[in-house]
């Protein structure tokens, strides 16, 4: 299985810097420096189409979105639909970003909707799972992402394995992680991991074989030694993705 190496824009960069932050990606991936790599990028919606038009000729290279609404129109102002990400070039969405949780509070059966939804239009889904410092000191880890997982992937399981094999990946960010400059150690990183495996292991379908990603300040300088520990699939990024040189530092890790 190929490594998976994605990219969170957040809220940065309008169209200009992100066609110039994608081109300099291109000429990165095209040039072969991401052998062995999977390459994702999720940048704010005005940036899709100018992201997919640049990445849209790299082999092993998909743009997605950040957020999306479960309903394919209608009165949801300020919101967007699947379609329209796909109008724009995304065929992957984020759901349940620790972020779009605790910020927005976007709660387990909302996530649950949004993750079912976006599969059964073919649409990639990385879900993102992890535990806010209050309730990893309080030890509640295995219960955090017990619920996170079974609640979140409750609406798919009906669904055909071979499509979520293809199109549902998990993505593990300790909320204490995230923008913080602190990164979980190997110990804690080996131990969530395995437990995001079991609890996938213990769905319907037994769903161990999917990736799972860790994220949470990752950076070029820790990228080679977190890809290096047993079933770290990848990486989902977030500062260090806004500086092409430094994402490509963390592709090539």
């Amino acid at each position: 299985m190929k490594k998976i190496i994605a990219a969170n824009w957040k809220m940065n960069k309008d169209r200009a810097q992100a066609r110039a932050t994608a081109e300099e990606l291109a000429a990165g991936l095209s040039a072969g420096r991401a052998s062995g790599r999977s390459v994702m990028v999720f940048p704010p919606f005005l940036a899709i189409a100018e992201v997919s038009k640049v990445l849209g000729g790299c082999a092993d290279t998909v743009v997605g979105a950040q957020n999306f609404y479960p309903a394919e129109s209608g009165a949801y102002t300020g919101e967007i639909s699947l379609a329209m990400l796909a109008d724009a070039g995304a065929n992957w969405v984020l759901v349940g970003h620790s972020e779009r949780r605790h910020v927005l509070h976007e709660s387990d059966s909302l996530l649950a909707q949004k993750t079912q939804y976006a599969l059964s239009r073919q649409f990639g889904v990385v879900f993102c799972i992890g535990e806010t410092l209050e309730e990893r000191e309080a030890g509640k880890l295995t219960d955090v992402l017990t619920r996170q997982i079974s609640q979140g992937l409750s609406g798919v399981l009906d669904l055909s394995k071979s499509l979520l094999q293809e199109k549902l990946i998990i993505a593990y960010e300790p909320v204490w992680a995230i923008g913080t400059g602190k990164v979980a150690g190997e110990k804690e990183v080996l131990e969530a991991h395995a437990l995001v495996k079991d609890v996938l292991a213990k769905q319907a379908c037994d769903l161990s074989s999917l990736p799972v990603l860790y994220g949470g300040s990752v950076k070029p300088a820790n990228a080679q030694a977190l890809l290096a520990l047993a079933n770290v699939d990848g990486l989902l990024v977030g500062g260090a993705s806004l500086e092409a040189k430094s994402f490509l530092n963390i592709i090539n890790a």
